[in-house]
């Protein structure tokens, strides 16, 4: 199963779009994001794509009620509190919007842990665990807007970068 990754959205809708575009046609039949998806209308393009979506909140996500309410209107789109834990296709995975936040013993007991916050591409293997941040969909920071491409199976990434 492959899996789109993003985080730190910061409301810049067309970015959005085109990375959404970009993991629905390179197979992704679920997106995950990190946090930081700001304003409730940047779900827009998720809910336009018709494809699931899980998610945690952010330090700068300012109406998480906006934004539980948006993500309600889509396919499947589901937002938590940061950390939290799902199994999705028999692979325990984490998503947090601060790694920090989380205890070694905690990530070492997921396949898959995916993060964001420091607004750049970072990927690790800890064990049997790959540890992601798939850079800052926005672009606001480093000028270049990135998401993800995972392979539950094979643990393949594919970095996307407008």
């Amino acid at each position: 199963m492959r899996v789109g990754i993003m985080a730190d959205t910061h409301d810049r809708v067309p970015a959005i779009a085109e990375l959404v575009a970009r993991m629905v046609a390179g197979g992704a039949s679920l997106l995950m994001h990190a946090g930081d998806h700001c304003s409730p209308f940047s779900l827009t393009p998720v809910n336009d794509a018709n494809i699931p979506m899980l998610g945690v909140f952010g330090r700068n996500d300012g109406d998480p009620e906006g934004l539980a309410a948006v993500a309600a209107q889509g396919v499947g789109t589901e937002l938590y509190e940061s950390p939290h834990s799902f199994e999705v296709s028999g692979k325990q995975i984490l998503i947090v919007h601060d790694i920090g936040e989380v205890h070694q013993r905690s990530l070492d007991k997921h396949h898959f842990v995916f993060h964001g916050s420091s607004h750049q591409v970072e990927m690790k293997s800890r064990g049997d665990t790959l540890i992601l941040n798939p850079g800052e969909a926005c672009g606001w920071l480093y000028g270049s807007c990135t998401a993800a491409l995972v392979d539950l199976d094979t643990r393949e990434v594919e970095i996307i970068k407008l």
